[in-house]
């Protein structure tokens, strides 16, 4: 949610980031409203001053036993005025409130300004990818080889895009989880959490799914929905609150499944586990003090690549563009793993600071000894990492040419010391 403040006091700017957005300026139908909204506020506290005032001469009248008709008419038609007014003003407020909730957040004045993918900027890289002696394979190719990813029963049993792992690969699915887990809490700082998976309508409002995105998730009969990813309850953890600011930050992490439509991705990454309805992610949440933000999203952004750094896989991190960050963050980093099966970089991560954007959407707010009022806390998410997207950039980095697969040493201990995921069929 925007600042209307911000907009009264600074129009141009304001549609100047909506450009950088590709939208068509706002900032004057949004004050319209604004004004419209404000004036019938100051004329309805008019008329119930009037109103009282009438009250209390109607019962002056009555008392010294003088006639008080017009009077009494005089307020049957202020109530049917104020009733009217307030609907008006009710009116203003909603259509205000869903041009605001419509609007995606500013861009940050060192996001590359852009309509797409393609105006994203190349901010550094780690690692070098493998020279293999034969033919890199995708995922999916080992995966079926082995018989260990199954999209066939998966199909049977859900439709597409969901799979089935079986054996030692459901094995590495749950060694990444936990070794992730491990050294975002034990290393950077975060705090677990086990949280819901069905959220109200609130929390996927509170961090900008809904209205917006509806047709992206899944909704129960029951009215909850399935989250999207662990963000939103995660994120919702300092809604409807007012922190301390020496509790700040507050730093999350949690594995869990998530939940997607996918409705706009219709005939992209048919084949194997890239685009999935369900698939699992470890997330990070940091809810900070607006001075320690940006600091924050550095942060964040070194702890999905110590992820990265520690499994050896090459990748490298993009700064997203104004018409490529998501609806809800003002600066995003993409970090994206190398795939030799696909002979490209696929994203793996997104880490992006949202400001105060879903803080003001959710109530979220903190207070400062000795400063009057509260503040509205700055919010920022990552993925650290998205489990089967690194599952897949495993298999295909560390394949080898009898279709098995060796182990990252990072992750042995969580394998039972095993080397190799073999090539025997698990059928």
């Amino acid at each position: 949610m925007h600042d209307l403040k911000f907009i009264r006091d600074n129009p141009e700017d304001f549609d100047a980031a909506m450009a950088a957005r590709g939208l068509a300026p706002q900032a004057s139908a949004i004050l319209s409203l604004d004004e419209s909204r404000r004036s019938a506020q100051t004329r309805l506290q008019d008329l119930l001053a009037r109103r009282n005032e009438v009250s209390r001469a109607v019962g002056a009248k009555k008392k010294a036993g003088e006639d008080a008709d017009d009077l009494i008419k005089e307020v049957a038609d202020l109530k049917s005025t104020i009733a009217d007014l307030e609907a008006e003003e009710r009116q203003n407020a909603a259509d205000l409130t869903a041009l605001l909730e419509s609007l995606p957040n500013l861009p940050m004045t060192d996001v590359p300004i852009g309509p797409d993918e393609d105006a994203n900027e190349e901010v550094r890289r780690w690692g070098n990818p493998r020279n293999f002696a034969f033919e890199p394979k995708e995922h999916f190719d080992i995966g079926e080889a082995s018989g260990l990813m199954d999209f066939e029963t998966a199909a049977r049993l859900s439709g597409a895009r969901f799979v089935v792992l079986k054996g030692q690969l459901a094995r590495l699915e749950r060694a990444l989880a936990n070794f992730m887990l491990d050294r975002q809490t034990l290393e950077n700082g975060f705090t677990e959490v086990v949280p819901p998976y069905l959220v109200r309508d609130e929390a996927m409002y509170g961090t900008g799914q809904l209205p917006k995105f509806a047709e992206d998730l899944f909704r129960t009969e029951e009215g909850y929905w399935l989250i999207p990813t662990s963000e939103v309850p995660l994120t919702n953890l300092a809604g409807d609150s007012v922190l301390e600011a020496k509790d700040l930050p507050l730093r999350y992490t949690a594995w869990t499944p998530c939940f997607r439509s996918e409705a706009g991705a219709a005939g992209r990454d048919t084949r194997g586990m890239i685009r999935q309805h369900q698939f699992s992610k470890v997330e990070m949440v940091c809810v900070t003090h607006p001075d320690e933000s940006e600091a924050e999203l550095e942060r964040m952004t070194g702890c999905a690549e110590g992820i990265l750094q520690a499994l050896d896989l090459p990748y490298r991190v993009m700064l997203l563009s104004s018409g490529d960050m998501g609806f809800g963050a003002r600066k995003t980093y993409d970090l994206e793993v190398w795939l030799p099966g696909q002979g490209r970089y696929r994203e793996i991560s997104s880490c992006s600071n949202c400001w105060d954007f879903q803080a003001r959407r959710m109530k979220g707010r903190f207070k400062t000894p000795g400063e009057k009022g509260t503040r509205f806390v700055h919010t920022l998410n990552g993925s650290g990492l998205a489990v089967g997207r690194t599952l897949i950039a495993v298999l295909e980095n560390y394949q080898n040419e009898d279709g098995s697969v060796t182990v990252p040493d990072a992750l042995r201990s969580y394998m039972g010391g095993a080397e190799f995921i073999a090539v025997e069929s698990a059928a």
